[in-house]
């Protein structure tokens, strides 16, 4: 096993949420003196002139972030006109919270059925989405709403202004089953 590129795949895998030691440790079945020492090496390989990222100790937590020093591409990158074209996975969110907000990650993972935490981080650069509270879940997660840019980028004056949606037709299971055997029952033509 590369422990190094384990290391390296956690902290890809858990993004903005970070990682703790202990938990590096259960997962990878290490001691902390490995741990450490495997989060001291990988650090160590990220902090020459040729990579873009770093091992960031933040909280109580470890995670990839950014170098200091090229924050000025990334801002070019997020304020770039071709990078305000939405993709559908990102209208889809947006979606999302503006019907439903305020919502945190894990609710908009659930009604998505896949991670989102890429598209909100766009989202919040972008400045269509904004924190807006704490849950009362455990863990305190962050709460998630629209911003008065939102309402700009779609020519909106309020939230009252979306389009209203027709969940009727979602919600009546009966006329469903009746389409489906309607259309896909058994007809025997007689001659």
């Amino acid at each position: 096993m590369n422990a190094l590129g384990v290391l390296e795949g956690i902290l890809f895998v858990v993004g903005d949420e970070g990682i703790t030691l202990k938990k590096i440790c259960e997962i990878m079945d290490i001691s902390h003196e490995e741990a450490k020492m495997l989060l001291k090496d990988l650090k160590k390989s990220y902090e020459v002139n040729e990579r873009g990222i770093r091992i960031s100790y933040l909280g109580d937590s470890f995670k990839l972030t950014t170098k200091q020093e090229h924050k000025a591409y990334y801002k070019r990158l997020v304020e770039n006109p071709e990078s305000h074209l939405l993709s559908p996975s990102s209208l889809e969110v947006l979606a999302i919270v503006a019907y439903n907000q305020p919502l945190t990650r894990a609710e908009i993972d659930e009604m998505r059925g896949i991670s989102s935490i890429y598209i909100i981080r766009r989202l919040l650069a972008k400045g269509l989405l904004k924190e807006v509270g704490k849950s009362t879940m455990p863990g305190r997660p962050n709460l998630y709403g629209t911003t008065s840019d939102f309402l700009d980028y779609f020519g909106l004056a309020t939230l009252e202004d979306l389009p209203k949606l027709d969940l009727s037709k979602f919600e009546d299971n009966e006329e469903e089953n009746e389409l489906f055997t309607s259309i896909y029952k058994d007809e025997t033509v007689e001659n």
